[in-house]
């Protein structure tokens, strides 16, 4: 920002100072701004989770919702194809403990399952940020992703129901 201010006093300092221009950041690390290219990690709350990247929504439930389940047992996941309105529900899940629907958290399309979950359905508890990732689906309404909560309201969220 620094540069700005000096371009404002560019023709004073012109001829003891070269051609100020904006700082250049490699590609690498520019970020989109755009919800629909890459959007951080948001929260329901029913603790399910979404990560949006080029449209495509990848839904997983949070930490806090595979501690309450337990070991899960077995998933219910629907079929790729299937139309989703935010809120509706999706699937369940099974743990030694209890038994858990899945809701929704944008509307959209079920692009993909995680097909490993059938044969390994802990992959939910060992990872359910990364592998455990439940459906992938498109993003009919991006505004949707503004109604969620990000990590840290979610986080405020967990622990107040804690109390």
């Amino acid at each position: 920002m620094a540069w700005r201010a000096l371009r404002r006093v560019g023709p004073v300092l012109a001829p003891r100072c070269p051609r100020l221009s904006p700082p250049r950041v490699p590609a690498a690390r520019r970020l989109a701004t755009s919800s629909l290219v890459l959007s951080a990690r948001k929260f329901t709350d029913k603790h399910e989770w979404v990560s949006v990247e080029n449209g495509i929504g990848t839904v997983g439930i949070s930490n806090f919702a595979q501690e309450a389940l337990g070991d899960v047992v077995y998933c219910s996941l629907p079929e790729v194809g299937t139309k989703l309105s935010k809120h509706d529900e999706f699937g369940a899940l099974e743990s030694v403990k209890a038994a858990s629907e899945l809701y929704s958290p944008l509307s959209g399309e079920v692009t993909e399952i995680n097909a490993a979950l059938a044969d390994n359905p802990g992959l939910v508890n060992k990872s359910c940020y990364q592998d455990g990732w439940l459906i992938k689906m498109t993003v009919e309404n991006p505004a949707e992703l503004d109604e969620l909560m990000n990590e840290e309201a979610y986080e405020k969220y967990v622990k107040s129901i804690e109390d």
